[in-house]
């Protein structure tokens, strides 16, 4: 199976190509933002590298979040266009699925600094124990040691590893190359995926409502 991952969802853009297990290119740049910019030359670059044609793919995959509301919209509506285009399934992974997989640990905890005290925290156990979701950053690490994963990884993993003794991983951001072997493992079907917002956006319209 031939498939095109791409990540845009937090600090980093990523995109690659996989045949099976084997990996036919690969890119992944740190940024804060620039994400709409630097997707469609990196996905340009990737597809070239592995000396393939966007109707060769047998599928697709994206990040659902969680993540900025700017950098999940970026990502899942290039793959949503692809999709149309190529008429290819395309599987949602969400961003810390990737991040505790590629931890290559049994037992993982993936937590990211959501700012204002809170945390995006995962639980995994080479499958989702406890499902992202966001919490104080103290009732975050509360879950953590009851769970006593072998690492942490994400943004927050630092200052998480300090109150729990329990090792952090220098994995701070999802990668492409883990979403697509995810997104391998995964039934597929015609409904496009959805954007996982855990919390409303920042950003708010006249009157108060949110975007």
């Amino acid at each position: 199976m031939k498939l095109l991952a791409v990540d845009t969802a937090l600090g980093a853009c990523s995109a690659a190509v996989l045949d099976g297990e084997k990996i036919l290119s690969h890119q992944f740049v740190p940024m804060a933002r620039g994400h709409a910019e630097a997707l469609a030359p990196m996905v340009a670059d990737v597809m070239r590298e592995a000396g393939l044609g966007f109707d060769a793919l047998d599928r697709l995959a994206v990040t659902t979040g969680p993540g900025t509301f700017t950098g999940q919209r970026v990502g899942l509506a290039f793959m949503r266009g692809l999709k149309l285009a190529l008429k290819k399934p395309l599987v949602g992974v969400t961003s810390m699925e990737a991040m505790a997989m590629a931890t290559e640990k049994r037992n993982a905890a993936v937590i990211h600094d959501a700012k204002r005290d809170e945390a995006y925290l995962l639980l995994w156990d080479g499958g989702v124990v406890l499902e992202p979701m966001v919490m104080g950053f103290a009732s975050a690490i509360e879950k953590i040691r009851a769970f006593t994963p072998d690492v942490i990884a994400g943004t927050g993993a630092v200052q998480a590893a300090s109150q729990t003794g329990i090792p952090a991983s220098d994995i701070e951001q999802p990668d492409a190359l883990w979403v697509a072997r995810l997104a391998m493992t995964r039934d597929a079907d015609d409904a496009p995926p959805a954007p996982l917002y855990l919390r409303a956006p920042d950003a708010k319209l006249p009157g108060g409502k949110t975007l």
